[in-house]
């Protein structure tokens, strides 16, 4: 019993930590969320197609690279803050 016991007190603190981990490597707002992407955008030497645009579903802000001829842009990085 001493066992089942310290597997589960062990699993519930490795998702603890997972949960606090993922909570804590967001930005505290959507602002700052913003304002990362657009100096990373600013950092590309040739930024005609990039830009950065709020996906209010997944609430993060994305740096994208859009595509001609009608084909989906392409994502190259997420920027993901804190909701609530």
């Amino acid at each position: 019993m001493k066992i089942v016991g310290l597997i589960l007190h062990i699993l519930l603190s490795l998702v603890l930590i997972l949960i606090l981990t993922y909570w804590f490597s967001a930005y505290n707002s959507a602002f700052e969320a913003d304002r990362a992407c657009h100096s990373q955008l600013s950092s590309y030497p040739n930024s005609t197609n990039l830009g950065c645009d709020h996906d209010t579903e997944t609430h993060k802000w994305i740096l994208y690279e859009n595509q001609d001829n009608g084909v989906s842009a392409n994502i190259i990085k997420r920027f993901r803050y804190r909701f609530l």
